[in-house]
């Protein structure tokens, strides 16, 4: 993912409502933006990112059973099966694959430093902490950067955040340890937009 690529998708002003609500809507929209990625190398690696940030989001669940394919199957669920993106495993999830109502993922309430970012953001941070691999924990935390400017805006639409707050916020978060460059652009997600006007519940 790259460092300067600004992500350009408009604000939905009618919120659809969630596919699988556990991942919050911040998920859902790093998603439908890689569904638009033309490129199918940079939209690979971009919904890899997304599959590890949910997998960093739970840690309880490390433990369960096939919990990458599990991702995989979510994430192609939370895209409505249209993501030309193949699975580690190799098999696409379909619709008619899908036999029953996916076991959920649960999510553990926690309070953090700056709860407009939520109740992942010092989770993701504190792994970050844990990656001994300089390249992995600095692509890790531009990723997490990515994700805290998101969930910035769908706090307070009304304020603009610039890259020097989410800088800030990330060496605050934790404790001084970890940065980003001066010179680093943090990807601006938005949300996309949708012509559908009524949505069935």
């Amino acid at each position: 993912m790259s460092k300067t690529n600004i992500l350009q998708v408009e604000y939905n002003s009618i919120k659809e409502p969630l596919i699988l609500p556990e991942y919050g809507r911040n998920i859902y929209l790093m998603v439908q933006y890689a569904k638009s990625v033309a490129d199918k190398e940079e939209r690979a690696a971009y919904i890899n990112s997304i599959v590890e940030l949910m997998y960093q989001m739970a840690p309880q669940n490390k433990n369960v059973e096939d919990i990458k394919t599990r991702l995989w199957n979510h994430i192609y669920e939370i895209a409505d099966y249209d993501l030309d993106v193949m699975p580690p495993n190799g098999i696409v999830p379909t619709p008619a694959a899908k036999k029953h109502i996916p076991e959920r993922i649960g999510y553990p309430k926690s309070e953090s430093k700056l709860r407009h970012y939520g109740n992942n953001v010092k989770r993701l941070i504190n792994k970050a902490l844990e990656m001994e691999d300089e390249v992995k924990r600095d692509g890790m935390v531009h990723c997490i950067g990515a994700y805290m400017k998101l969930a910035f805006r769908t706090w307070n639409r009304e304020h603009f955040v610039t890259d020097e707050v989410i800088k800030s916020d990330i060496k605050t978060l934790s404790d001084g340890k970890l940065s980003l460059e001066e010179d680093a652009v943090i990807e601006n997600l938005k949300p996309a937009i949708t012509n559908r006007r009524n949505i069935n519940s």
